[in-house]
């Protein structure tokens, strides 16, 4: 294994610039409804804060420790993850929020298992696809063992119901198969299998037919289906080339829906404008691309799929939650990376950039 050097300098700031921004924003978006249902405008500020500097801390932690210890734990982890995907279906011990059962009440906090379930799955088809390397272009040997898993726990997550989060799982598990050697063939018939996959889970659902058809047409149902797509339009066609300014919104005064979580990307391009997002895509460009980089240049294959998984993560939820935010995808409840409120999904979220900063502090 290569020496231990710095960790990528250039990655490290981008993360702690992002995280950053998102803290400034939660609080610009969240102060009213904060102020209105918990008479404390700083209510959402300081667990986001406090939910960073436990992220910060668990992301330094793991980008010390030697990557190829955790390999022991992965089964254990996976197995915990399973568990806990099943329990949070379980009535009383699942927590309902706006219809769906994502969490689980720990009292001081919410929990959300699909999210640890995002790093399992990432470690253990990285580990697993490194050790059958020779057997990857093989569908049954390579490819069909790791599809199987990753569709267990993509039916427990649509069952919370969450089609986004297990849209941007099964495509981080895509481009890892991808990046692993697969043959273009099998993939090809995956996807195929997977779009038929969401185009049943659509179709199956009251509520997301109607969320796909108010996509294609928000003005159509413009107080209901439509109303998240249409406000967010609103948010960011009034902040022009500069934005209205910072923390002076009007959407925020709650006509824009999940504004401090899943549309928060609308409250930037009121507030700061075009400038203000580009800088934000940029940021996000520059994350992804040092990481796909990092792992061009791992030493090992394991560490290198690591590194994919984790960044292609962080891609396709960034471009999802940008589609919905702008009216390119239809409505689904998809967080933006170290942006968004949201202790789990930000705590998580930097556990997988200290994977990928201690990988590259290894690299060739």
């Amino acid at each position: 294994m290569a020496r231990k050097k710095a960790p990528d300098f250039i990655l490290f700031i981008v993360t702690l610039a992002l995280i950053t921004i998102g803290v400034v924003m939660v609080f610009s978006a969240s102060q009213v409804a904060a102020l209105q249902d918990f008479n404390d405008s700083y209510y959402f500020l300081k667990r986001q804060l406090l939910w960073a500097l436990i992220g910060i801390g668990a992301m330094l932690v793991i980008m010390r420790i030697d990557y190829w210890r955790y390999r022991e734990f992965i089964l254990p982890f996976l197995l915990v993850s399973f568990v806990l995907l099943v329990l949070v279906l379980v009535p009383g011990i699942g927590k309902v929020v706006n219809g769906a059962r994502r969490w689980i009440d720990l009292k001081f906090t919410s929990f959300q298992p699909s999210e640890l379930m995002k790093i399992a799955l990432i470690f253990y088809t990285a580990h697993g696809l490194a050790t059958k390397q020779q057997h990857v272009r093989s569908f049954t040997r390579g490819m069909l063992p790791f599809l199987l898993v990753m569709a267990a726990a993509c039916v427990l997550i649509l069952a919370q119901p969450d089609l986004g989060t297990a849209v941007s799982l099964a495509g981080t598990i895509y481009f890892m198969l991808l990046a692993a050697g697969a043959r273009w063939s099998h993939l090809a018939g995956v996807a195929g299998a997977g779009l038929a996959a969401v185009a049943a889970a659509i179709a199956a659902s009251d509520y997301r037919r109607e969320r796909f058809l108010a996509f294609l047409n928000p003005w159509k149902d413009p107080s209901d289906t439509g109303f998240h797509i249409i406000q967010s339009l609103y948010a960011l066609g009034s902040g022009g080339l500069f934005g209205v300014g910072l923390g002076r919104s009007h959407q925020k005064f709650l006509y824009l829906p999940e504004r401090h979580t899943d549309f928060i990307f609308a409250i930037i391009g009121e507030e700061l404008g075009f400038l203000g997002v580009m800088v934000v895509l940029a940021l996000f460009f520059l994350l992804i691309w040092r990481g796909y980089t990092i792992a061009l240049k791992a030493p090992d294959t394991f560490s290198s799929l690591l590194v994919v998984g984790f960044t292609s993560m962080i891609a396709i939820q960034v471009i999802i939650n940008v589609g919905v935010v702008t009216g390119s995808l239809p409505v689904t409840g998809i967080p933006l990376p170290l942006i968004s409120y949201g202790g789990t999904s930000l705590t998580f979220t930097l556990m997988g950039m200290g994977v990928i900063l201690n990988v590259s502090r290894h690299c060739r």
